[in-house]
């Protein structure tokens, strides 16, 4: 890890911070002062800043129930970003990992790791996303084989790729994805004349969304749920 992104994850201070501190030699690795932010350390290494011994950081994985109103954006434009939510230090580091429309609610993974966030986003994986969706009109027999088939999107060449679709209730589906287009379940089933109400993300890949999570409200992943995406 880049020694920069190193101190501003186990300190909570700015990369700009970091850099300063870098330069006005505040900082030892292995009892050496260093000065160049993109020295790479290990856990091996004994990092100092200002005569403290800094502990090696963790890459944090975050669960976030989302609420409506919340754009999934380090930008917040003229809605509330998701990451004011995480009552983190630096939660600006961290990376959004499935993004979801700003009326969509559900679960929303985020990370330091890049590569793991990468694994959940890249189509190669194939993780299936699940979600529940509310329909203005009656939902008909023929939309499973259509999702199964491929619609053609407006705008778009091609099909999209086989979905699953199972009909919970008149107006309600249960749609699983392993692709994501921009707003994919909408245009699906505006595709074949219905219009989405309400979206709601219940899981991705092996991870499924907490119950005891309220609109809003986050857990840090347990080890085992961190392994199911590099494991899937």
């Amino acid at each position: 890890m880049r020694l920069d992104k190193y101190l501003a994850q186990a300190t909570g201070y700015s990369r700009k911070d970091v850099k300063r501190m870098l330069h006005s030699e505040e900082v030892s690795v292995n009892g050496e002062i260093e000065r160049n932010a993109a020295r790479h350390v290990s856990d091996e290494d004994e990092v100092v800043l200002d005569g403290y011994q800094i502990d090696t950081p963790r890459d944090r994985f975050i669960m976030l129930n989302k609420p409506e109103g919340y754009v999934c954006s380090h930008d917040e434009g003229s809605h509330p970003s998701v990451l004011g939510l995480v009552d983190i230090p630096r939660p600006e580091n961290l990376t959004i990992a499935g993004r979801l429309d700003v009326d969509t609610t559900g679960l929303v993974l985020m990370s330091d790791d890049g590569q793991w966030c990468h694994r959940i986003t890249s189509p190669r994986h194939k993780l299936g996303k699940v979600y529940e969706a509310t329909l203005a009109d009656p939902i008909d027999e023929s939309y499973i084989k259509a999702f199964e088939k491929g619609i053609q999107l407006n705008g778009e060449k091609g099909l999209t790729k086989p979905a699953e679709l199972e009909i919970l209730d008149s107006h309600l589906a249960r749609v699983v994805l392993f692709e994501g287009r921009y707003h994919q379940v909408k245009r699906m089933f505006a595709a074949l004349g219905n219009r989405v109400d309400e979206l709601h993300r219940l899981s991705i890949g092996p991870i499924e969304l907490d119950e005891m999570l309220n609109p809003g409200e986050w857990r840090e992943l347990s080890d085992e749920e961190v392994a199911s995406i590099l494991n899937g």
